[in-house]
């Protein structure tokens, strides 16, 4: 998929048009919360942007490279909980089930994700799937 034109509607469902939603969040590489960060994650996935994955990836649990499944295509993600997570926070917890297609049909993945902020950026650290 490409990336969305502005006043197209944002691929993470959020019923936000893209240029005021996670597009610039994937510009820049920053997010005021955890969700935001989170939807974000959702888009690049989505729309093949693995260089927004990889650089708000915490140091620590990040892969040296992203090989994205084409054959996948996101559809929906759904946030679930959040704790903590907000502009003034350090940690953040986010739950999401998130919707996809591919030639086996449709599934979901659904995980409760740790972020963390360092030097004002929310980064994803890692998460915890299970069924959805």
């Amino acid at each position: 998929m490409s990336t969305p034109a502005s006043d197209q509607r944002c691929p993470c469902t959020s019923g936000d048009v893209f240029g005021s939603c996670c597009g610039p969040v994937l510009a820049s590489g920053s997010a005021p919360t955890a969700v935001r960060l989170m939807r974000s994650r959702f888009t690049a996935f989505a729309i093949g942007d693995d260089a927004h994955l990889l650089r708000t990836w915490h140091p620590s649990t990040r892969p040296d490279r992203l090989d994205l499944d084409d054959g996948i295509r996101w559809q929906r993600l759904d946030i679930l909980d959040q704790e903590d997570g907000g502009p003034f926070d350090d940690r953040g917890v986010v739950e999401f089930e998130a919707f996809y297609r591919d030639d086996k049909g449709r599934g979901t993945l659904h995980e409760r994700s740790r972020f963390v902020r360092e030097n004002r950026l929310w980064l994803y650290i890692d998460g915890v799937t299970g069924n959805g």
